[in-house]
């Protein structure tokens, strides 16, 4: 039995009496002349379109975020491209890395509790490099270099990510 507090009546839950059991008609017999609909007719007809309507809402706001994920994904590629590139000697780079991190962080977490992103490739891509452009910068400091074998694996991890936004994966 359910608690109290559950939103179905008593009256459902307890066990029927014979005269509170309801049985189909036959198909024939619920006819008698008139149209009947089965579950078939009704997914067919307005039931499908109904549906479909309902469905759309949902649809255009998941479609939404999913531009707003590619467009913020890809600035962040573009953050983190200028960033590594930049000379350390530039006077900037601090404050660069400053912003990089402010922006992945708020990257990071945005778009890491949404389910449905965590199984993209361009998640995964995205996720490894600025993992391991933060580690270096917190472990070596905002104007150490990134070592070139480092920096390569992740060009090439924001490659793959780009690869995958432009496919919507």
């Amino acid at each position: 039995m359910r608690a109290a507090s559950s939103p179905v009546p008593a009256a459902v839950l307890a066990a029927p009496s014979s005269a509170s059991v309801v049985k189909p008609l036959p198909r024939a017999a619920a006819s008698n002349g008139a149209v009947s609909a089965g579950r078939r007719d009704v997914l067919a007809g307005t039931g499908l379109a109904a549906l479909l309507l309902a469905l759309g809402p949902a649809c255009g706001a998941a479609r939404a975020a999913d531009e707003e994920y590619v467009s913020e994904t890809k600035e962040v590629i573009g953050k983190v491209r200028s960033t590594i590139s930049m000379d350390k000697s530039d006077p900037n780079v601090a404050d660069a890395v400053a912003e990089l991190r402010e922006l992945s962080n708020s990257w990071v977490a945005k778009y890491r509790r949404e389910k449905s992103l965590l199984g993209r490739p361009s998640f995964r891509e995205m996720y490894s490099a600025l993992n391991a452009v933060s580690g270096h910068y917190i472990s070596f400091g905002p104007t150490a270099p990134i070592p070139a074998k480092r920096r390569a694996r992740i060009l090439e991890e924001m490659d793959t990510a780009e690869k995958a936004l432009l496919r919507g994966r």
